[in-house]
């Protein structure tokens, strides 16, 4: 039976691998590599764990256009990209490529947007798929066929359906709603006034969407507590941009085909940006 599709978000990985490796990781003329390093080396590790039918490397912008334009202070609070990682962020689409495989970008809108329309062809043709990421938006995409897969200290771990349920006590589906009211930090995204992680979940199990939630505050005589009625009305439209600025953008992606990695492109497209290690830990799997 085929193994999952692998689905890389790669700007979390070479931001990951930035801020955790030494910037003394460099080639010959001084360029530093730690994330173009220790972003391979994750890939690779997840394929010898996962067995993959195949990997896809997902790009896209930083921030998509349209959520800004959404609510203004989305992602504002980041800072710039370094200079250090811009420049290797901008040579690793041809270092994956060369391993045989897939990268895609999603232009003007985010890796995820891109991660999940992959996803969702994959399962539609009856795979499954993994995303390795560890944005929490993913997990609206998680099903019985799709799994967020995150990376700790023990290695590799899933989070399907029952551990959404487990973390957040509400269903895949909801999250957009749930991040909506509980608000998304990393996102600038602050959420309803008063109404944190335990309240959320609680008023989406018990209503089902936001939608309905902005409804039974409007409603005299509601079954909602009059504090959290009140809070609802009164930032009802923004807590539906919210939840479109949350909810990832469907777009037009092929199925990939099931490609092997290619050890020795790999290790040559290494050798070449001066990751003499890497080469020649890459030509021995290759003649393994």
């Amino acid at each position: 039976m085929a193994g999952p599709l692998l689905i890389a978000d790669t700007p979390w990985l070479l931001y990951r691998a930035f801020f955790s490796l030494p910037k003394s990781i460099s080639d010959g003329r001084g360029r530093p590599l730690n994330a173009l390093l220790g972003t391979v080396n994750a890939l690779l590790a997840s394929i010898e764990e996962r067995s993959p039918r195949a990997l896809v490397a997902c790009f896209g912008a930083e921030q998509a256009r349209y959520r800004v334009d959404l609510y203004p202070p989305y992602h504002a609070h980041r800072d710039p990209m370094p200079a250090e990682l811009a420049a290797q962020w901008r040579r690793a689409p041809s270092l994956l490529e060369s391993f045989g495989w897939s990268v895609l970008d999603a232009g003007d809108l985010e890796a995820d947007d891109a991660m999940a329309s992959l996803a969702k062809v994959e399962t539609e043709r009856s795979g499954s798929a993994l995303l390795l990421s560890s944005d929490r938006d993913l997990y609206q995409t998680v099903s019985e066929r799709v799994a967020v897969l995150t990376v700790g200290k023990g290695g590799f771990a899933e989070v399907g359906p029952s551990q959404v349920r487990e973390r957040y006590g509400i269903e895949p589906a909801q999250v957009p709603d749930f991040i909506a009211l509980r608000g998304d930090p990393s996102d600038g995204l602050p959420g309803a006034p008063g109404i944190g992680a335990k309240t959320a979940a609680e008023l989406l199990c018990e209503h089902g969407t936001l939608e309905a939630l902005l409804r039974e505050a409007e409603r005299d005589g509601g079954a909602l507590r009059p504090r959290i009625a009140s809070t609802l009305r009164d930032n009802a439209e923004l807590l539906r941009t919210f939840q479109r600025v949350a909810t990832l953008v469907p777009i037009d992606v092929k199925r990939p085909r099931d490609r092997r990695t290619d050890y020795a492109g790999g290790a040559a497209k290494a050798r070449e940006f001066g990751m003499r290690r890497l080469a020649e830990r890459l030509d021995q799997i290759a003649r393994a």
